[in-house]
This record gives structure tokens, C-alpha cells and sequence, in this order.
């Protein structure tokens, strides 16, 4: 009975610390009616795309999905497949960013190519398909969607991911969208991580040392090594302008 009392008091101690954790992360990051808001409200701002509806998930700095959300009035009013693949590029962008450095998936496009330095990185930490497609799917983008509270994996390498950094400069996870070309995705994406003000960047490998996408392709070669094909000269020039007309935020000194 004793020892049975003592199994029941640890099971109760390690549950506790586990709720205690998840809320921290839950804490940090922003709620799905925060997210679901502010994607609704850059989803009808010019991005340079087709101007579609969209998903956003978020996930916390362990890869555990937090929110899902589209922008639509209804799950099918974005293209189904995109659910996933915004999920793959908020894993992305978070397991390929650190606390000194933020890459977004735009940033992996040449480099994970034939030839470049890191071919291959797109098949490595796969999709977890039984988190992909289990649960009901009348809870698809709501508050109990079914990969909410799991690690759903996957490599996506193109526009539409990018890390979370609060004020601090602590790195709470990533944000990935999608639903429209991969170009619109991270002019999206970066619209939103600055309205969520989780914007904190400490430097990336852009020209303006962030994360933004690089249009610096010339026949099958990137300048920088780190460019993205063009998906239109409108979204282009979108992302251009973006550290001016949604700049990221300035760390507080320590």
C-alpha cells in the first residue's frame, strides 16, 4: 500500500512538471485567436501571390505543435495539403534557427538543390504522418486541431517559415504559412511574426542581416548560396521592402 502511495505521489510530481512546462511555452507564444486574427487581417493586404486564403501553425521551441489556424471561413477554404506543409515550415525554421542566428526555410531553398552544401537536409527529420492525419477532421484548424500537443517533424524548403524571437532575444519556436506561392508564403509569414511581435531577430544571412527571402538566383547558381528562385516580380519587390515597411524589432541590451 506504502509503495503504492509512493508510485501514485511521483506519477502526481512529474505530471505537475510537465503541465508547468507546456504552460511556459504556452505562456510565450501567442493563442490561436491571436494568430487566427492577424493572418485573417495580411491575408487580404497585397503579398504578391494570388491572394488565397491561408494556414498558419505555430510550434514551441521542442517542435511541439501549438496552434493551427486558417484564415478561410471553413477548412476547405484553403488548399487541404497546405495544412501540413505550414506545420513542416514552422519545424523547419525552428530546428534550423538558434538563439544567435535565425534561418527561414526561404533561406534552405538553393542550398538543399543538387550540388549544394546541403542536399539531402530536405529528407532528413520526416513528416510524423500518424500526428499528420490522425483525429477528427471537423477540428482541423480549431482550438483542439489534432496535431496540437505534438511533434509533427518534416523539412520544407522554400518560402513560408520563419523563428520566433521575443524581446528578450530568446527563441520561443517558429511560425510556418502556407497556402499560396512560396513567395506570397514568406511575405505572409513575415507580416505576421511582426505583428505578433515575436520579431526579435538577432541576425540571419540576408543583406540586411535578418531572415528575409534572397532573390539572388542567376541560372541555377545563388550568389549568396542562400537565395530563392522568384515566384513574381510583385512578390519580389514585396520582400524587398519589408525590413523598411515591417522591420525587425531591436533586442534589449543585456
Amino acid at each position: 500500500m506504502k509503495k503504492n502511495k509512493t508510485i501514485l505521489a511521483i506519477f502526481i510530481v512529474m505530471l505537475f512538471s510537465a503541465m508547468l512546462s507546456l504552460q511556459s511555452f504556452a505562456d510565450d507564444l501567442p493563442t490561436h485567436t491571436e494568430i487566427k486574427e492577424a493572418l485573417k487581417s495580411i491575408v487580404g493586404e497585397t503579398n504578391g501571390g494570388f491572394g488565397l486564403n491561408m494556414w498558419a501553425t505555430v510550434v514551441d521551441r521542442d517542435g511541439v505543435v501549438k496552434a493551427v489556424v486558417f484564415s478561410g471561413n471553413d477548412r476547405g477554404d484553403q488548399w487541404p495539403g497546405s495544412r501540413i506543409i505550414s506545420a513542416q515550415k514552422a519545424n523547419t525554421a525552428n530546428a534550423f534557427s538558434l538563439p544567435g542566428l535565425a534561418l527561414s526555410t526561404a533561406n534552405l531553398f538553393s542550398v538543399t538543390q543538387p550540388l549544394g552544401s546541403l542536399f539531402g537536409l530536405q529528407h532528413s527529420n520526416p513528416v510524423n504522418t500518424e500526428v499528420a492525419y490522425r483525429g477528427p477532421s471537423e477540428n482541423i484548424g480549431m482550438l483542439n486541431d489534432p496535431m496540437v500537443g505534438y511533434k509533427i517533424g518534416g523539412v520544407n524548403v522554400f518560402g513560408g517559415g520563419l523563428a520566433l524571437y521575443d524581446n528578450s532575444g530568446k527563441i520561443l519556436g517558429a511560425v510556418g504559412v502556407s497556402g499560396d506561392s512560396s513567395c506570397a508564403d514568406h511575405n505572409i509569414a513575415w507580416k505576421l511574426r511582426h505583428e505578433l511581435k515575436l520579431d526579435y531577430v538577432p541576425k540571419g544571412v540576408s543583406p540586411t542581416q535578418d531572415d528575409n527571402i534572397i532573390y539572388d538566383i542567376t541560372g541555377y547558381t545563388s550568389v549568396s548560396g542562400w537565395g530563392h528562385s522568384e515566384c513574381s516580380p510583385e512578390a519580389a519587390e514585396i520582400a524587398k521592402k519589408l525590413p523598411k515597411t515591417h522591420p525587425v524589432r531591436t533586442r534589449k541590451k543585456k
